[in-house]
């Protein structure tokens, strides 16, 4: 299992791998195209249920957002495949990561809110 971290990085690294005419562009194309089906499983792995009642309206949130997310990746890898101006793709891609990039944070704020409370937090 790929750490997210890992996926992300290496679907950055492969939108930003050179981009050309011919053989380099379908290269292009299968390489981001198999990174996105990484990043597609880890963020499927994302727990469903809310442990704790103070946090469920946040992690609703996060589902609905994981959701839409996926809808994105869903939409854009048939374009990583067909669609002509590469540079467009790539801005889609990037542009999907940054919002991933910030939907795993608030994830890890979720995540260290729900230990803050338990050990009592900063009082």
């Amino acid at each position: 299992m790929t750490s997210a971290a890992t996926a992300l990085s290496e679907l950055h690294r492969a939108l930003d791998s050179p981009r050309g005419p011919g053989v380099a562009a379908g290269n292009w194309r299968w390489t981001v195209r198999q990174q996105m089906k990484a990043v597609r499983a880890l963020l499927m792995l994302e727990s469903e249920h809310p442990d704790d009642a103070w946090l469920s309206a946040r992690r609703g949130m996060a589902l609905r957002e994981r959701r839409a997310l996926l809808a994105r990746i869903g939409q854009l890898e048939p374009k990583v495949l067909q669609c002509p101006d590469l540079e467009d793709v790539r801005n889609q891609g990037l542009r999907l990561l940054t919002d991933i990039n910030h939907h795993l944070q608030r994830l890890r704020d979720m995540a260290y809110d729900d230990v803050e409370l338990e050990l009592g937090g900063s009082d």
